[in-house]
């Protein structure tokens, strides 16, 4: 049986993009691990977009793909060309827009939508299809029916123990391996250590994909893993890496005594920063370079308003904590629609009274079933889900939008270029991107 999994390109239109990181496909990876008695190939679009030739010289069974809200549509064009290639080709959808709305995908083109984690349904699947076997009785499935009507098989049981889901089988990138990359991180390795965050941010849809859990791997199963990955740079995409201390001291040791030579970042909470301070500090000794910090506003009623459960001083002591272990830190800031001038100026201030270097900005953006998206539905100005890649803001500003976006890119323009110093090699290559970044924000007030 071979089976082709592809990963979308991304969109050309995207500000930064990237510009800023190609990460490994972590999640096909994943999948492709549990099908080794099959012939799998994986193409990755972002870095080799020739679908047609592909598909002409591998002849694949079964096609799947993944996709994220603004991919949507090009994960629905991927499938489209499979089935117009060869209408015998199963085509299957899978992955967090999937999960949460799997209508969207209720086309004559696409045999099969995976409803959450893919690690076992999809090995069921494969193995079910080449054997002529009931697809029915696979769970964690909808089936388009041939008079087009959907079926819904058996809920999924989400993996109980992340220690038997199988390491992302990289040896499927091998030819891409290299072009993986994280700013000036080149090449990158990605990897998970844990699923879900226990916290619950209203415009945050991971913890819906997630069904609230938040799920752990063993610092042994960690450990394993790190083994196999041959890359000096590795990024950890655990949405909230520190929540587990514990098994993070754990880990800290069992890296220092094998004596492996990496640089890590992380994402993380300033909350989790704050608790865990002496984790911070040992994380230093055995490589953590980096750590984003998911700081969302400068002020405690927006980050009540978002449902953070956190604080602008816990935010404040996270950003000392990182930057006195001489760790780089990025931060993200979420802009609101009602801003007007003086909210750009005082979130340029705080940036400067922090001494934040690498500050990131979003749009609020509600993203689909969010609770953030169910209380501003009726207010969208567009159903798009290519705008929503939260630079294009979907819902009306405060101020005429054009201007909005003005001071948007001025505050990108005013952190990295206009107020900084530093001529290191690092700000050099922000600054380029930057440059960049400033265009397209400024353009980025037109929504289709």
């Amino acid at each position: 049986m071979k089976i082709l999994l592809v990963q979308p390109p991304y969109n050309s239109q995207t500000v930064g993009g990237n510009n800023f990181y190609i990460p490994e496909p972590l999640a096909l990876e994943t999948v492709g691990a549990n099908v080794t008695h099959h012939n799998v190939k994986l193409l990755d679009m972002r870095l080799d977009p020739n679908l047609s030739d592909t598909l002409a010289q591998f002849q694949p069974d079964i096609v799947g793909t993944t996709s994220y809200t603004p991919e949507v549509y090009r994960a629905q064009k991927i499938l489209k060309q499979v089935k117009d290639f060869n209408p015998e080709t199963l085509t299957v959808i899978g992955g967090h827009h999937a999960t949460l709305l799997p209508e969207d995908f209720n086309k004559e083109y696409i045999d099969i939508v995976v409803i959450g984690e893919g690690d076992i349904t999809f090995r069921e699947l494969a193995d079910a299809y080449e054997k002529k076997g009931d697809l029915t009785k696979v769970n964690g499935l909808i089936i388009r029916q041939k008079d087009s009507k959907i079926l819904f098989t058996q809920p999924r049981e989400m993996v109980s123990n992340l220690d038997f889901a199988p390491i992302p089988k990289r040896s499927l990138t091998e030819n891409y391996r290299e072009k993986y990359f994280r700013l000036i991180w080149r090449p990158v390795a990605s990897m998970m250590t844990s699923r879900g965050c226990p916290f619950r941010c209203n415009f945050c849809s991971i913890w819906k994909h997630e069904h609230g859990k938040y799920r752990a791997r063993s610092a042994e199963s960690v450990m394993k893993e790190l083994l196999t990955i041959n890359e000096k740079y590795v990024s950890i995409s655990d949405d909230n890496f520190l929540q587990d201390s514990e098994r993070l001291e754990k880990l800290y040791h069992l890296i220092k005594q094998s004596g492996i030579k990496k640089s890590y970042k992380i994402i993380t909470r300033s909350d989790s920063v704050v608790r865990n301070a002496l984790l911070i500090e040992q994380w230093k000794e055995i490589g953590l370079s980096e750590v984003t910090l998911g700081l969302e506003s400068f002020r405690d009623n927006e980050l009540k308003a978002l449902n953070k459960s956190n604080t602008v001083q816990k935010n404040t002591e996270a950003i000392k904590i990182v930057k006195d272990n001489g760790i780089s830190l990025t931060g993200h800031f979420i802009l609101n629609q009602n801003y007007m001038k003086e909210d750009f100026e005082a979130l340029k201030d705080y940036i400067y009274k922090t001494g934040l270097n690498h500050p990131m900005f979003t749009v609020l953006t509600p993203l689909p079933m969010t609770d953030y998206y169910n209380e501003t539905k009726s207010q969208l100005l567009t159903t798009n889900y290519e705008m929503y890649d939260l630079v294009h803001s979907v819902l009306p500003t405060k101020l005429p939008r054009e201007k909005f976006y003005e001071y948007y890119a001025d505050l990108y323009y005013d952190v990295y270029i206009r107020n900084n110093k530093n001529n290191s090699q690092e700000i050099e290559f922000f600054n380029n991107i930057v440059k960049n970044i400033c265009i397209g924000i400024k353009n980025a007030y037109v929504i289709e």
